[in-house]
């Protein structure tokens, strides 16, 4: 087996391929989602309580 006919998938790479590519962008969001998610929370509890501190 060549990595041709690797790369070729028996004739279903058309198929294949962005079946793959499709669930790495869904692994890469599933991990970079909640992070930016978190840092969005973070910085919107720090700007209230900035706030807060400031009306004190």
């Amino acid at each position: 087996m060549s990595l041709t006919d690797f790369l070729s998938m028996g004739g279903y790479a058309k198929y294949i391929w962005p079946v793959y590519g499709i669930c790495a962008v869904v692994l890469f969001l599933n991990i970079a989602l909640p992070i930016f998610r978190e840092r969005k929370v973070i910085r919107e509890l720090q700007k209230r309580l900035q706030s807060e501190e400031s009306k004190t």
